[in-house]
């Protein structure tokens, strides 16, 4: 049903769930919005472990930087699948989802604290605000389709006991903070799973995969403006000019292996069922983690070249080609493996293991940048892969109706 339907007194609708099978679903204005919104978050929780990175203190970053990546791809994975099914899109929707917005600019606020200090009351401020609101969204859900009610109030209440729970996080001992955080982290990932046991909310599959395909190409474009600004820096202080440009060009080469390789096939019909929906969104944490991830890298070798950073070189080059490795990995995971033919699957884990290979290259005597031009090939040649197999063109003749050819090989 349109979102436009059933409008009440002071233009409040009611909050009737959206036709999963309505056509030409696409993200709306405030979803877009919402989305540039989070990348502020995600820049900022890049930048901290590309400073943690660079000072050789690789694991306390990373650990820190998926514990604050965690608050913001889950805040984000949460309204996407709500709006999904429910956005009608009137002022108290809207209002929310504002509000829910101001959640995430304080918890971008916080990620500089959380992942410095490990002082995580503002990050949980925000979390919370944005959390709350979406039990606001829940419990409008919840009056408005009788089918749908449990499940509504399923959400609301998992979301709340969590968020009591969230409160408690900064007064555990240091020691103590990663296993909790693990549990806590466990705790919200079983709210949907419970909540959804029953009749299960109508999200829209194309709509679904079309805001996973927008985020994937925001912070796809973060680690690229990142990298750009790096770059332009770094040539202003470098006596070094070829090498930086060549780690600049080598990350532009990546970053758009990576994009081509997400957007290579189709993913809609795998979306229509909960038992292959869920892994689909929950798996994204690992490729939008490992994207964010990849302006650090590009930045700390930067660093590495003009001799401003602690790190080794061989551990420089895995802070951009292990999350790069975890990216391709988890696209395949998601997405590849279930299109390519079997021999040409196989291809893609085997170059993810190559790419985060290349950063023992420094370890053999060859320069840094050597890691860079290295995966950037290997990634060229993954591409190279999937066109070969012929997935896209089956894919488009399908869609046409047009009789596919046969693909090389087959």
């Amino acid at each position: 049903m349109s979102p436009t339907a059933a409008t009440s007194r002071l233009g409040v609708r009611k909050m009737r769930p959206r036709d999963p099978a309505q056509v030409f679903r696409a993200a709306s204005p405030l979803e877009l919005f919402f989305d540039l919104i989070f990348v502020v978050a995600v820049s900022l929780s890049s930048a901290q472990l590309h400073h943690f990175e660079s000072e050789a203190d690789i694991g306390a970053g990373v650990g820190a930087y998926l514990m604050v990546f965690f608050a913001i791809w889950w805040a984000w994975m949460n309204f996407t699948w709500f709006a999904s099914a429910f956005d009608t899109d009137d002022w108290p929707y809207r209002v929310l989802a504002l509000t829910q917005m101001g959640g995430v600019v304080v918890l971008a606020v916080g990620t500089t604290p959380a992942m410095a200090s490990g002082d995580f009351r503002i990050a949980i401020a925000g979390y919370i605000i944005m959390r709350l609101a979406l039990v606001a969204q829940w419990l409008r859900a919840s009056r408005s389709h009788p089918d749908l009610r449990r499940t509504a109030l399923r959400y609301a209440v998992g979301i709340i006991i969590v968020q009591l729970l969230w409160v408690g996080f900064p007064f555990v001992p240091a020691q103590f903070s990663v296993p909790v955080f693990v549990v806590l982290m466990l705790a919200e990932l079983a709210v949907p799973v419970i909540a959804e046991l029953g009749v299960q909310t109508p999200w829209h599959p194309a709509h679904i995969a079309d805001r996973y395909g927008s985020f994937t190409l925001i912070v796809l474009g973060e680690s690229v403006l990142a990298s750009v600004v790096a770059l332009s820096g770094a040539l202003e202080e470098t006596e070094h000019v070829a090498q930086t440009v060549l780690i600049g060009s080598g990350g532009f080469v990546l970053a758009a292996g990576m994009w081509w390789l997400y957007f290579s096939v189709e993913v809609t019909d795998r979306l229509g069922e909960l038992k292959t929906a869920l892994p689909f969104g929950y798996g994204h944490y690992a490729v939008f983690a490992a994207a964010g991830a990849f302006s650090a890298g590009i930045s700390v070798l930067f660093a590495v070249v003009n001799g401003e950073s602690h790190v080794e070189a061989v551990a420089g080059a895995a802070t951009l080609t292990v999350p790069i490795a975890i990216y391709v990995l988890g696209v395949w995971f998601l997405i590849l493996r279930h299109r390519l033919p079997a021999a040409w699957s196989a291809l893609i884990p085997i170059g993810a293991v190559l790419i985060a290979a290349c950063a023992l290259l420094p370890a053999m005597g060859a320069p840094v940048v050597a890691a860079v031009l290295a995966a950037a090939a290997v990634m060229v040649l993954l591409v190279i892969a999937v066109e070969a197999s012929g997935v896209r063109d089956a894919a488009e003749a399908s869609e046409t109706g047009v009789p596919e050819a046969s693909a090389p090989g087959s």
